[in-house]
């Protein structure tokens, strides 16, 4: 099994923003994916989501520090009734802009950032459809490594 994070192999902070950048472009350029950003989103929303991506993945907990839990995540993704084609688009895309950044090249870093996008995207994004005041205070960010998610006491 690998020694590095899945952060580290994707180039730390500058991979993972790379990432990031190259997936909010290709979703805002998808017809049906945009949909979830046509209302507008924060202006640092990149920058915000690597640090999210960066945490989960092994990185520097910058998003829990700076902006907020797994539960101010989930809110914002919650109480939209369930939208499975965008989520398969969404993450077409993300496996798109995998490609874009050069991180496909390693195979299975390929592997684990489609299987921790999709988790993520199907499961934890999409659990409460009904309202936002259905997610539960302080949930704490998931962690994933090169084996899958992270059990919540062994996580950092």
């Amino acid at each position: 099994m690998r020694q590095e994070t899945v952060f580290d192999a994707c180039g730390g902070t500058d991979g993972v923003t790379a990432l990031a950048h190259a997936w909010h472009e290709r979703v805002l350029a998808d017809e049906v994916v945009a949909h979830a950003f046509s209302h507008g989103f924060h202006p640092d929303h990149t920058a915000r989501l690597a640090a999210y991506w960066a945490e989960a993945l092994g990185g520097p907990a910058t998003y829990s520090d700076r902006y907020g839990d797994e539960s101010t995540v989930v809110r914002m993704h919650s109480g939209n009734g369930p939208h499975d084609d965008m989520d398969r688009r969404a993450i077409a895309c993300f496996d798109v802009a995998v490609a874009d950044t050069g991180l496909d090249q390693d195979e299975e870093l390929r592997r684990v950032l489609h299987d921790y996008f999709a988790w993520a995207t199907t499961s934890t994004m999409a659990r409460y459809h009904h309202s936002a005041d259905d997610v539960p205070d302080h949930l704490r960010l998931p962690h994933w490594s090169w084996t899958g998610l992270v059990d919540p006491d062994e996580a950092p």
